[in-house]
């Protein structure tokens, strides 16, 4: 049977794998996932294969996010009604989606050295890495014969000048311990790029986007010429803009106010999940949940809305505000969209209306009936409206999955080896200016030493699998 891709998406209360063709572009076989892991009972969902969909609640005991992993494993391969994947022996690769990266810059394969720097950032974002970190040690041990590659959130954002990615504090402690902006979402991030460039029918590096990914998870970018320049979300992804149980910026010493037990290990804390009680505060107990007693923004961000739901989707409103003016100037004001991404992003005509109200002396003006009818099966959606004097606004439907695997380097490097001759590449164009082996790093030179090794014509530093 021919090779696949397992990509894996691990968070605290879910788990989501998609398993894919290996070929370019890779197509979907099939997703499963497990949700409700920490609020029981759990429950399995599947769409592929013979049976298109399916949903249950599961009897079998699923305390943590491995747990759920060897579920999906365990059903995909073994249910003959889930025929899109026969067995382990069919993956070619598994590709982890990780929050935190720290200083990677792109993609790596998972080896001891990784792992333990991984395990290092753990201190960083303990609520965000345990989980993968969890699953990706569980496949080592359990599918040896499986190269896992990790994919960062953060590596976007690894463009982020100094004087945006540097904290006013003492840089010789600040560079040992890693303490610096990192940014998040950026494999959403990537995603809206090259959607909203494809869609302006401009190249990636010449687009320049305020995008915002609005979830229960709240973070904007400012992109110049297809790079991040800044971003909300910072050492964590706490700070910045608030969201469905995080507080966003606020006072960094009002937690010490707050609680006298702030430096404390919270009761949330387990063996291999350290967590103070001021990180438990400020991520788990915060946010718009706090202010209305639910997540839920759809019940906040409606007309007529109770004082409470009224001032949480003010206080939102405002903080966006104050980004998209902050990145407006950053982008010189040559802004060729706003863009609204995210699960809150996309479905909430109220607050885009309301956004883009506040906006329109940046030369912002939306389309109301499409505002209102929002996105239909298209990736991109235009709803402006007016002379087109300012930024055009867009909503895309992200995808924080696909971005996963199809990274230049590991698409074509996983590729050629199970590609006939016939359609391999046997000329392989790099970009200028990374010709010297000091510039391409290790896996760079680890590419090109393979492509040397067959036969291949290497002429310069970075392969494109995709032209």
């Amino acid at each position: 049977m021919a090779k696949k891709i397992l990509s894996v998406n691990a968070g605290s209360s879910s788990v989501k794998a998609t398993f894919y063709t290996l070929e370019n572009p890779p197509a979907v076989i099939a997703e499963a996932q497990v949700s409700g892991i920490t609020a029981p009972p759990p429950v399995f969902k599947y769409k592929g294969g013979s049976k298109k969909n399916i949903k249950e609640e599961l009897k079998e005991q699923i305390n943590s996010p491995q747990d759920a992993f060897k579920y999906i494993l365990h059903r995909c391969f073994n249910d003959p009604e889930l025929s899109g994947v026969a067995s382990k022996d069919d993956l070619a690769y598994i590709c982890h989606r990780v929050v935190h990266g720290g200083d990677y810059g792109a993609s790596v394969e998972i080896n001891d050295e990784t792992i333990h720097h991984l395990e290092e950032l753990e201190d960083l974002a303990p609520l965000h890495n345990s989980s993968a970190l969890g699953i990706i040690k569980l496949c080592q041990k359990e599918l040896p014969g499986v190269t896992s590659i990790t994919c960062f959130d953060t590596a976007f954002h690894n463009t982020l000048p100094d004087h945006v990615k540097t904290y006013a504090i003492n840089q010789d402690i600040a560079k040992a311990n890693g303490l610096r902006k990192y940014g998040f979402h950026g494999i959403s991030y990537s995603f809206i790029l090259r959607s909203v460039a494809q869609f302006l029918g401009k190249p990636a590096e010449k687009t320049n986007v305020i995008a915002m990914h609005l979830g229960s998870g709240a973070s904007i970018c400012a992109i110049k010429e297809g790079k991040s320049i800044d971003t909300s979300m910072g050492l964590t992804p706490v700070t910045g803009l608030p969201g469905a149980t995080r507080s966003g910026d606020i006072d960094p010493s009002l937690v010490f106010h707050y609680t006298s037990d702030a430096g404390k290990l919270s009761p949330a804390s387990t063996k291999d999940m350290h967590i103070s009680t001021a990180e438990e505060i400020l991520n788990k107990k915060s946010g718009w949940k706090s202010l209305t007693g639910t997540t839920d923004f759809g019940e906040i961000a409606v007309d007529n809305a109770p004082p409470s739901h009224k001032l949480a989707f003010d206080i939102l409103v405002d903080r966006v505000l104050g980004y998209i003016g902050n990145y407006f100037l950053k982008l010189d004001g040559r802004v060729d969209a706003l863009v609204f991404a995210g699960g809150i992003g996309e479905k909430s005509a109220l607050l885009r209306q309301a956004l883009c109200a506040r906006c329109e002396s940046l030369g912002v003006s939306i389309n109301a009936e499409e505002n209102d009818k929002g996105p239909d099966n298209e990736t991109v959606k235009d709803i402006s409206q007016g002379s087109g004097k300012g930024p055009r606004v867009l909503i895309c439907q992200t995808d924080e999955q696909v971005r996963f695997f199809p990274d230049r380097w590991w698409w074509f490097f996983a590729n050629w080896r199970f590609l006939p001759l016939s359609s391999r590449w046997h000329t392989i164009v790099f970009a200028r200016g990374h010709t010297e082996a000091s510039r391409r790093g290790d896996l760079g030179n680890k590419i090109v030493g393979f492509l040397e090794a067959t036969n291949a014509d290497v002429t310069g530093g970075y392969v494109d699998t995709w032209a």
